[in-house]
């Protein structure tokens, strides 16, 4: 079986795709698999409590973001037999593209990478990639094996720009929770449960706990939440679940409808996101919103987004979505933007997805009309994340492994001479089958 040493960031650092190696990785099996990652004091962001245990295959061996070389990959590597070394990137992790490229061809091992941040709606090229997106990949395909994508539309838009290597591209989709206890429990358990987290151990200020104590929205069996949670970025779209629910009232006059989102600002040395944070908290503290700043921790996270009627997501830029991913999971009702592979998943899932803010906006009014739709969705979207469990999708990496191995020994197994062939008298060589004499071959 092949071995898979994962490069990339990697648990305590807190980053989406941190998350996701430390998902693939508790999914894959034991003995099969290493990660080099950051050294965690160089590395610039907070770090989690979420501890590597004893038993775990790290190494903190890549000096930071800015200093990293084929000798740092090296060092850390075990050197096992069938090994791939597989990167996780981003643009934010990986800095220089040709430092990173050139660290690739340097290293004389199985190759895979796997770019989190591709788009395929972009106006920069007519394939729909970003220009760095298609220089960078410009750079890359020669020098690695294979390249993970996790949408059609990525897939679609990297093959047509470089169609000399479309066997480089998988599509291996994002892998997806499953919650199942959680996606059984009933909406007004799930709010319960927040509303007594959030008033009684969260790290709320006591003017948003005395907040939902008053209004009690979480208790109340005929409000309709809509609403988010995760980390509070610009980029992330929260203001527009409050504007929609603006909308909402408008056109539901006689409907309690709270927005109603959950977060804490990841890095609060980042200049715009604290900017916009302060904006959110004074523009949305007044009746009929909850904008709350506190940490949630992992085992209620995905009963928050089971406590949601609705969850509204609305990026201004988005490529994949890790709440997403775990929305999926608790049988979430989701109403997003339709916007590169987030609306490609939301959309195979059976959720709503639309480029229109307004048409949005319309299809949640229908959704609010209709409960048996919300429990069709919400069916749905189990459905789904059964299909593409991370389980499942960590076994699609291992499985494509193995093929890159084959494919290894293949290309560079020595050339099968022929044996000479003995004729019988009179025959022509048509007429007789050559042996190949199998030399080299164990």
């Amino acid at each position: 079986m092949a071995f898979v040493t994962f490069v990339t960031p990697y648990k305590p650092i807190i980053c989406g795709i941190a998350t996701y190696a430390d998902f693939i990785t508790r999914e894959s099996l034991p003995g099969t698999w290493a990660v080099l990652s950051f050294n965690l004091d160089q590395y610039g962001v907070p770090l989690s409590n979420d501890q590597v245990s004893l038993t775990d295959p790290v190494c903190y061996c890549i000096p930071s973001r800015d200093d990293f070389s084929a000798d740092s990959i090296l060092k850390g590597m075990r050197h096992y037999d069938d090994e791939v070394l597989w990167f996780q990137h981003e643009f934010g992790i990986w800095q220089d593209d040709v430092r990173f490229v050139n660290m690739l061809r340097d290293l004389d091992h199985i190759k895979v990478v796997s770019p989190h941040s591709l788009h395929f709606q972009s106006g920069e090229t007519i394939y729909g990639l970003r220009l760095r997106e298609h220089s960078f990949l410009r750079l890359l395909l020669p020098q690695i094996d294979a390249i993970t994508v996790f949408s059609e539309g990525v897939y679609q838009a990297v093959t047509r720009a470089f169609p000399e290597y479309r066997e480089k591209v998988h599509v291996l989709r994002h892998g997806t929770h499953l919650y199942r206890k959680i996606a059984r429990m009933s909406r007004l358990e799930s709010k319960r449960r927040i509303h007594e987290f959030l008033i009684g151990e969260s790290g709320l200020d006591q003017a948003s706990k005395g907040k939902l104590r008053q209004e009690g929205v979480f208790l109340d069996p005929e409000a309709m939440l809509i609403g988010g949670t995760g980390f509070i970025t610009r980029s992330k779209g929260i203001a527009p679940l409050f504007n929609a629910c603006d909308v909402l009232h408008e056109m539901m006059p006689g409907r309690r409808i709270a927005a109603v989102y959950v977060g804490f600002l990841r890095q609060t040395d980042n200049k715009a996101d604290s900017r916009y944070t302060a904006v959110l908290r004074a523009r949305y503290r007044n009746a009929g919103h909850f904008f709350l700043e506190t940490y949630l921790p992992g085992d209620l996270l995905p009963v928050m987004l089971r406590a949601l009627d609705i969850h509204l997501y609305w990026p201004s830029d988005c490529t994949q979505s890790g709440i997403i991913a775990h929305s999926l999971g608790t049988g979430a009702t989701i109403a997003c933007r339709d916007m590169e592979g987030v609306g490609e998943t939301v959309k195979m899932a059976g959720g709503l997805a639309s480029p229109d803010f307004g048409r949005l906006i319309d299809g949640i009014k229908w959704l609010i009309l209709d409960p048996g739709l919300r429990n069709e969705m919400s069916e749905r979207a189990v459905r789904y994340a059964e299909e593409f469990s991370w389980r499942t999708q960590a076994l699609k990496h291992f499985e494509l492994a193995e093929q890159l191995c084959r494919s290894r020994f293949q290309r560079l197994a020595p050339k099968l001479p022929f044996s000479p062939v003995v004729m019988s008298p009179g025959k022509s060589p048509l007429s007789s089958r050559s042996r190949v004499s199998l030399h080299g071959i164990g």
